[in-house]
């Protein structure tokens, strides 16, 4: 969320994206510090980042009409099978 506002902020002009971003930051930073209790650094940041990335990718292909393609999905797929085979194998 916080990547779609972000981009919406318009070099933070715009005030309610810029509130909406601070707000998703800071909620997406706790969930990340949570997760950091109890996974390594590296597994988890590496798996939040993934999260995020695959999240604003989809978003933006469903609801902001960015390219759908098949290689664009399955190169989606394939971070995703890297954030499985990091928690998995850690």
């Amino acid at each position: 969320m916080w990547a779609i506002a972000l981009e919406r902020t318009q070099g933070f002009t715009k005030l309610m994206p810029s509130i909406v971003f601070v707000v998703a930051l800071a909620l997406s930073m706790s969930g990340l510090g949570y997760a950091l209790r109890e996974l390594p650094v590296g597994t988890g940041y590496a798996v939040w980042v993934g999260i995020g990335a695959v999240g604003a990718a989809v978003v933006g292909m469903i609801g902001l009409g960015e390219s759908a393609s098949l290689v664009r999905i399955g190169c989606l797929l394939l971070v995703v099978a890297g954030i499985v085979g990091l928690k998995v194998f850690n």
